[in-house]
This record gives C-alpha cells, structure tokens and sequence, in this order.
C-alpha cells in the first residue's frame, strides 16, 4: 500500500475490509475486498462518479450490482461457469509484497494491491490455478487506474475472459453519447450475438443495448450533456469494449435493481471476450484500465 495520499482499512455492516484511498486533493476511491470491486469513485466535490443500484445485496455470495465488478475468468455465460465468473464474488486479500510494478504506476499515487488464489472450491469447477494481482490507484489529478496482472502457475496452458464491468453513474440515459466506437463490429447478445457494424456516428440509446464491440481503438469517451462531463475509458491488453443498458423491461426483472434506475447507469467496459486471452505455464498477462473524467462548460 502506497501512501502518496490516504490510504484507510474500514470494515462495511457485513464486517468484510474496503480500503479507502484519497489524494491530496480530497477525490477518493472506496475498494471491497469481496470481489476486489470499487465500489466507489469521488471527484474532490464529493460527486459519485460511479453508478450502485439503490437495491444492491452487499451480502456474500451475491455479486455487488454496481462500481467496478470484475469478470474472470467468464464473462456473461459465454462457458460453463456461473454469469461472469467467480472472482467477483470472492474474497481478496491486501497484497504486501506484490511484485513491482513500473514507477509511473506508483508514482504520486494512492493505491492498494489485491490478491486472489483459487480455492479448492474454484479448482473443482475451473481446474486452472493462477495467480490474480489487482493494483487498484488514485492519481494526484483524480484518475482511477485498475492494473491486473494473471499468472499462470499451471503445468498446462488455458484461456480465460475479462472485463472490467464499469457502471458509470449518469444524468439521463438519454442524454448519453459514447464516442470512438464509429465502423467497428460488434456481437449482439440481443440477437443470439450476430455481429453487425457499427452505423452511427456515436452511439446513443433509446432501448435496450447489449454489445460487445472488437477490436476497438484503447481511447472511449461517454458524454453526459446534462452533467457537462465526459468520462475518457483508457485501456492496453483489453481489445473490446462492453456497452450495456437493461432499459425498462429488463430493470423491472433484476431484484437487485430498481424499475428506474436504467435511466442513471451507462455499463462501459473494458474486456477480453471475443477471442480468449492464452496463458502458457509461467506466463502472465496484464490488463489495463484508466478512467478520467472532463468537465466542460
């Protein structure tokens, strides 16, 4: 743990430790160790950047809708595991003696890192034993940057899937836009995922989007014209992009989301999902993430 800024341990109502990094600035980051999810993301004006449903079961082993789950090493129910994993819904631990990172990872920021192994349990269903580092940060200017890094310490090579399952909290859906994804393919998971090409020159929403878009350029931008800002999604290692929105129907069926709610979230994700991520014996891959947010006048 880096104290370039805060760095907190507290216990949530359930008594599972969440760390809680601040910047000299006062943004702030909260991180549950169940799941290794943020769970929170502040500017220094205190506003919540990220999207947690009003209905959210914070008790284990129910996923926590909302933040920052991360999917692996399935993502949604493309495989034999349970929707989007377990790693999500595992405990972590905190990481002392984590292997170094580069210093412009660490430089000037707060930041924690997380470590799971896989239980007997999760080597009864996924036969795959790996090390999963997560070095969760904040920066001076207020970024959020997620690093993870997976090993595989097998005798046998396997693949996984990925993706950081971002919920960005929002004014209205419909006053959403997402640029950089113009031309690209994309896999409907509302049509048994066909792939079609992008039409659009940003994509806006007016029901229900399911997507994973391939092979898309490592900048995304969300803008929220009512909020005057604009999320920038940064990723390396990571080369699709998730948009989802349940809309109406869909909100009305979640127990652990409100009817409403779909007007307030946008999930933009970064992830590995078309073509699974291969990891020799010994090998390990990184999967990065950068989220920052503009204002605009």
């Amino acid at each position: 743990m880096n104290h370039s800024g805060g760095v907190e341990v507290i216990k949530d109502k359930n008594g599972i430790e969440q760390v809680v990094l601040k910047n000299s600035r006062g943004a702030s980051l909260r991180v549950s160790l169940y799941g290794g999810q943020v769970l929170s993301w502040r500017t220094d004006r205190g506003e919540e950047l990220l999207f947690t449903s009003s209905k959210a079961i914070f008790k284990p082993p129910k996923a926590i809708r909302g933040g920052i789950p991360i999917c692996f090493p399935q993502f949604g129910n493309r495989g034999t595991l349970e929707q989007h994993g377990f790693a999500r819904n595992k405990l972590w631990v905190i990481d002392n003696n984590s292997p170094p990172l580069p210093p412009n990872d660490s430089n000037g920021k707060a930041y924690v890192d997380l470590l799971l192994k896989p239980s007997d349990e999760d080597l009864k269903i996924w036969p795959h034993r790996f090390e999963f580092r997560l070095r969760v940060s904040l920066a001076a200017d207020g970024n959020l940057a997620l690093i993870s890094r997976i090993r595989n310490i097998n005798c046998k090579p396997y693949s996984f899937s990925f993706a950081y399952h971002t919920y960005f909290s929002i004014s209205d859906i419909s006053e959403v836009r997402v640029e950089g994804l113009e031309t690209l393919d994309y896999l409907d998971n509302l049509c048994q995922k066909e792939r079609f090409t992008e039409q659009g020159d940003a994509l806006t929403f007016e029901n229900e989007v399911d997507r994973v878009y391939l092979s898309c350029s490592n900048i995304v931008a969300v803008f929220d014209h009512e909020r005057k800002r604009t999320f920038i999604v940064k990723k390396e290692g990571l080369p699709d992009i998730v948009v989802w929105n349940p809309w109406e129907k869909k909100s009305k069926s979640m127990v652990d989301f409100g009817d409403e709610e779909y007007k307030q979230m946008l999930c933009v994700d970064g992830a590995a999902i078309e073509k699974p991520i291969p990891l020799k014996p010994g090998e390990e891959w990184t999967g990065r993430l950068e989220l920052s947010v503009v204002l605009s006048s």
